[in-house]
């Protein structure tokens, strides 16, 4: 008798999970269209260089604030929605799979010493060790431990390192993206404080990009990736450093109304340097 009834649990839970399965194999196409496209997407190829072509070319570091409602296609959305994700959960998706590779933040920004992601969790994990009084009787002293874990929604800001430089062959003023920053915001002693995490290289992420969907406000038909986003150039963004003899960053020598103006001042530099060679 046991073993009829133990057959037959064992039945009923095979069906049980074969209509599990079947659910999950027949959920519907949750709008008018699959987005299988977007994730056979490449990069936009560039266009070839020659080195003996370059006659002009400087580095500078732009940062975006994805507070700016021109940006704010990066912050959102706050919760993952099958292939949409904000910026920074598809970077450290791509770093947990292993297909992107982050490196140490640097005093030259250079892309030197890799790090694992979990060693970029480890960095956000703090260990807070307070002394609490109970709220009630006796109101005894005890010790306690507050985990601060990692939290995405503070990463506000994105830093860019890109080459700008003159083609002879194609004669156009021309820039490729080197290398990506995302910046946490914090808090500290009631002032905003810049905290970055890690590095990328933008090169070995454009394949990642290309197949990461960004919302399009004039034509959810028409979907952008953060590939054609960067490529277009379709955000806002400040110069805070020009390559320079000094190696220091605008803030250094400027501040306040004078360090927007010196970044104006480097934009300006830049096109004028391209005019002036139509000038004559």
């Amino acid at each position: 008798m046991k073993k009829i009834i133990l057959s037959l649990l064992t039945f009923a839970l095979l069906l049980t999970f074969d209509g599990i399965g079947q659910i999950i194999d027949d959920t519907p196409v949750d709008g008018l269209f699959t987005d299988e496209v977007m994730l056979e997407k490449e990069p936009i190829p560039y266009p070839s260089i020659r080195r003996a072509d370059i006659m002009w070319s400087k580095r500078i570091w732009r940062e975006i604030d994805f507070r700016q409602k021109f940006n704010q296609k990066f912050y959102f959305p706050i919760d993952p929605q099958q292939n949409w994700k904000s910026f920074i959960i598809t970077v450290l998706d791509a770093l947990k799979e292993g297909e992107l590779t982050a490196y140490d933040i640097s005093n030259t920004d250079e892309l030197l010493i890799p790090l694992t992601y979990n060693e970029i969790m480890a960095r956000e994990t703090f260990e807070d060790h307070r002394v609490m009084r109970r709220p009630y009787p006796p109101y005894e002293e005890y010790d306690t431990v507050i985990y601060t874990q990692f939290e995405p929604t503070k990463v506000m800001r994105l830093r860019i390192k890109e080459d700008w430089y003159f083609d002879r062959q194609r004669s156009q003023m021309m820039v490729r993206i080197q290398a990506l920053c995302p910046v946490m915001i914090k808090e500290r002693n009631g002032e905003e404080v810049t905290s970055p995490l890690f590095w990328i290289s933008y090169p070995e992420a454009r394949k990642i990009f290309a197949h990461s969907m960004v919302f399009n406000e004039y034509n959810s038909a028409m979907k952008l990736s953060y590939d054609e986003i960067f490529w277009k150039r379709l955000f806002d963004s400040y110069v805070y450093k020009e390559q320079n003899v000094y190696d220091r960053r605008i803030n250094q020598y400027a501040t306040g109304v004078d360090a927007l103006l010196e970044s104006e001042r480097i934009k300006r530099e830049m096109q004028r340097y391209e005019e002036d060679l139509w000038e004559y």
